[in-house]
């Protein structure tokens, strides 16, 4: 008996250890059994309690009149499935008639409360289905992406959802997006963050640093092309509206609409061209939109007139020739001049994180998800990565990218740099970087021989 009590002890030790320090560790020991008995105990009480049953059908209460049973109670969602995730629970189940999905979204926080979870979500599978995601610890207050997280060249995983899910860059779904952030708000993080998923593939990286390339520069070898002050951009953007034109070219030349090939499809976009010949996508990262569109002479002006034409141009007609926009700045509002709001309507990809104003939360997701603007003016100053990224369906959601220090970031260009594919039209923009020293190893000595 006292060695049971002590197994029993230390087990109960262990766990409220792990709960404290490692709360991804202790959900998978011990928070799925407990919290999925719980949810299923729970689950017609809480139901009922939060409005979502319906009474039973009329031929119920007329078997029980005749076989003088017991009238039957409200009947529940009927429970089709409850997977466990690493992160959480995942209840799928069938409305009743005359239940609708607003009816389970508008209940989330009393569900949240009445089973024990940390938050809870839902969205609407198909008609009469709705999944409910709950979470049971705080997943963004330390990141840990999962390993087996889907990649490709223009799909990478960037931050982790506050519902547990993954947050991607898609960028054939969603090819230009802005990014907003007040200093210190963890910007420059979901940056880095972004360059180091991207570095492994078959992409060009186009920075654009008018900071004299303190943020990009760093990362260098695993550029095409990169411009540090706004003289340079001038012309970096204007070698890539070329660049945009010749792929144009390409596309008309192997288009496949000759009745020779029936079958062929009809190719518009560079994913529709074979691979032999496909050019190499583009994404372009600029990391201050400010320093491009401010001036303080009339030459300045008229470039920043030019820079932000070519920057609307590429917003409106680069998807097709795989040439992508990420925008980042602190703020993105019409004082930066003319042409700014049309730049920013392209922009279909909106992330905001801790902003100094609703103003500046307003110009990310006023036009397209109002609820989201609350969400980025609560951002807390101790929370820095923390951000709400929606898209012009008006869905949004709370993320935080994985702190990734630039060490990190540099570490990862340099590895991959022989990757860096080279663009004709962006040639001249190619940085140049002094060879990697090579590290001498430790002085061993050595023994003499023996004789």
């Amino acid at each position: 008996m006292g060695r049971l009590v002590i197994v029993v002890g230390f087990v109960v030790v262990v766990a409220v250890v792990l709960r404290w320090r490692r709360p991804a560790w202790y959900w998978m020991s011990f928070g799925i059994t407990f919290a999925g008995l719980r949810t299923l105990v729970r689950y017609r009480s809480v139901m009922d309690a939060c409005g979502l049953t319906v009474p039973p059908a009329r031929w119920r209460l007329t078997l029980a009149r005749a076989a003088n049973h017991a009238m039957p109670g409200p009947r529940s969602p009927r429970i089709l499935r409850l997977r466990p995730t690493r992160t959480g629970l995942v209840l799928r189940i069938k409305l009743r008639v005359g239940q609708d999905a607003f009816a389970v979204s508008a209940s989330t926080d009393r569900l949240r409360h009445s089973f024990g979870m940390y938050g809870v979500s839902s969205r609407e599978v198909r008609s009469g289905v709705v999944e409910i995601a709950m979470t049971g610890y705080d997943v963004l207050k330390r990141v840990q992406m999962p390993v087996k997280a889907e990649r490709s060249a223009v799909r990478v995983p960037v931050a982790m959802r506050e519902d547990g899910g993954v947050h991607y860059r898609d960028y054939r779904r969603v090819p230009h997006a802005l990014t907003l952030g007040a200093t210190e708000s963890g910007k420059s993080v979901y940056q880095r963050n972004l360059i180091t998923e991207l570095a492994p593939h078959h992409v060009a990286l186009v920075g654009i640093d008018c900071k004299q390339g303190v943020e990009q520069a760093p990362m260098a070898r695993r550029f095409t092309a990169l411009a540090d002050d706004p003289d340079t951009a001038h012309d970096l953007l204007a070698a890539l509206v070329g660049h945009m034109q010749d792929v144009y070219q390409l596309i008309r030349a192997h288009q496949r609409i000759s009745a020779d090939i029936p079958d062929a499809e009809i190719a518009a976009d560079i994913w529709d061209l074979p691979d032999d010949i496909r050019p190499v996508p583009v994404v372009v990262i600029v990391d201050e939109v400010a320093e491009l569109a401010l001036y303080a002479s009339r030459d300045e002006e008229k470039r920043r007139d030019r820079i932000i034409t070519s920057l609307v141009r590429l917003a409106q007609l680069g998807r097709a020739a795989g040439v992508y926009l990420e925008i980042c700045g602190q703020r993105f509002g019409s004082e930066l001049g003319k042409g700014i709001t049309m730049l920013r309507a392209q922009l279909t990809g909106r992330t905001a994180h801790r902003v100094n104003d609703e103003t500046s939360a307003n110009m990310a997701f006023g036009d397209i998800a109002p609820d989201a603007v609350l969400a980025a003016i609560q951002i807390a100053t101790e929370t820095p990565g923390v951000a709400v990224a929606a898209d012009m369906a008006g869905g949004w959601s709370r993320i935080r990218a994985p702190h990734t220090t630039l060490r990190q970031a540099v570490n990862a260009c340099n590895r991959h740099a022989h990757r860096t594919p080279d663009v004709p039209a962006l040639a001249q923009f190619r940085p140049v970087v002094p060879h990697l020293a090579t590290v001498p190893g430790p002085a061993v000595e050595k023994t003499p021989a023996a004789a």
